[in-house]
């Protein structure tokens, strides 16, 4: 970014341009229907790689990653929602150990699910139970993983398990017998066109990722990296809620005029629009400096502006925000869902918080 003025490099405006337009010919015209039918559309994000535009910004850094996940956000969270797993977890940790699976997980050529979070311990990730035992000569994995995006589709899993010497990061193919892949229960609120499940695994053959007992850093390490996804998402679905709201205040008429004539409703479109400039900053100084509280504050701000975005976009299009005639319902389930996702708002608080006051006097 540039000192002073806060705008993107001409290079990173001219990817960003070229972003949205992909975006508008492969991901735009889908979304709706993809959320409708609650499916994953494997060959949206093949065609998006294919581009070579998620590559790019990989080589650029977080910077750019930011700006890819906000426009993909701004279309359709379930892919964008992809993007994040599939580069920010998956390949975070692959790329950090080294490992030959990662070209191809950059490429999109394997598709890569991040199996951290159990059925009794999610934001508390220390207390996981599956377990990783020495056998044979290698691994074996015990236990089970709920809520895992992509992994489904995953061609490759990335499963956090105790072993004795600590967490410890275990790459499984999903063709490995005794891994178990099932549909989470009913039906997702928001984020219907991704691929959610519950994993288990029964004397699951795996090999390490890194060093045996260096899990934790390493998840933790690869959140950051999803945090800053899911703020920049935000940020689309904020932005996305402005758009609709402006042109629906411009076209919509009430008492003989436009309703966006009306004080109320400019009120509303000026908190959108001070919030959105914001929060677009807060997440692109996380981008910046990776920086643990940064991307705290980026994460918990940005998703919640852009609940308010959501819900104040429901009520200006009244009854027609409340049916899918009108995108602004699924913007508004997409993002209540990144409250909770990557560290939940009550866990950035506490992060943003104990930052603050550091550790307790002896």
């Amino acid at each position: 970014m540039r000192a002073g003025n806060f705008e993107l490099e001409p290079e990173l405006e001219g990817f960003q341009a070229r972003v949205r337009e992909a975006v508008a010919e492969l991901v735009a015209p889908q979304a709706r229907e993809a959320d409708e039918a609650g499916g994953f559309q494997r060959d949206v994000v093949e065609a998006l790689a294919a581009t070579g535009l998620p590559a790019w910004a990989l080589d650029r850094g977080p910077l750019a990653l930011s700006v890819f996940y906000e426009e993909l956000g701004r279309a359709d969270s379930s892919v964008r929602g992809f993007f994040t797993v599939q580069l920010g977890l998956v390949l975070t940790c692959l790329r950090k150990a080294g490992s030959p699976e990662a070209e191809d997980v950059a490429q999109v050529r394997k598709i890569g699910c991040y199996a951290l979070t159990e059925p009794e311990a999610g934001s508390d990730v220390r207390s996981m139970k599956t377990r990783a035992e020495p056998a044979n000569g290698g691994w074996v994995l015990n236990g089970e993983k709920h809520w895992i995006t992509n992994g489904g589709v995953a061609d490759l899993a990335l499963v956090f398990a105790a072993a004795d010497a600590g967490i410890t990061c275990f790459l499984v193919s999903t063709d490995t017998p005794g891994l178990e892949r099932t549909p989470m229960p009913g039906r997702e609120l928001g984020h219907r066109a991704s691929d959610h499940v519950h994993m288990k695994f029964r004397d699951v053959a795996a090999e390490p990722v890194g060093e045996v007992g260096g899990g934790y850093r390493m998840a933790m390490e690869a959140l950051s990296h999803g945090r800053l996804g899911v703020a920049s998402g935000a940020v689309g679905i904020h932005q996305a809620c402005l758009d609709a709201c402006v042109d629906f205040a411009r076209t919509r008429r009430q008492f003989g005029q436009r309703i966006g004539d009306f004080g109320m409703i400019q009120g509303a479109l000026a908190d959108m629009k001070a919030e959105l400039d914001a929060s677009r900053l807060l997440a692109r100084r996380a981008a910046c400096s990776m920086d643990a509280q940064d991307l705290a504050v980026a994460k918990l701000y940005c998703c919640d502006a852009a609940v308010r975005a959501a819900d104040q976009a429901i009520l200006l299009h009244g009854a027609r925000g409340y049916s899918s005639e009108y995108p602004v319902e699924r913007y508004w389930r997409d993002a209540k869902g990144m409250q909770i996702y990557e560290g939940t708002a009550h866990i950035q608080r506490l992060i943003v918080a104990r930052t603050l006051l550091g550790k307790p006097d002896a």
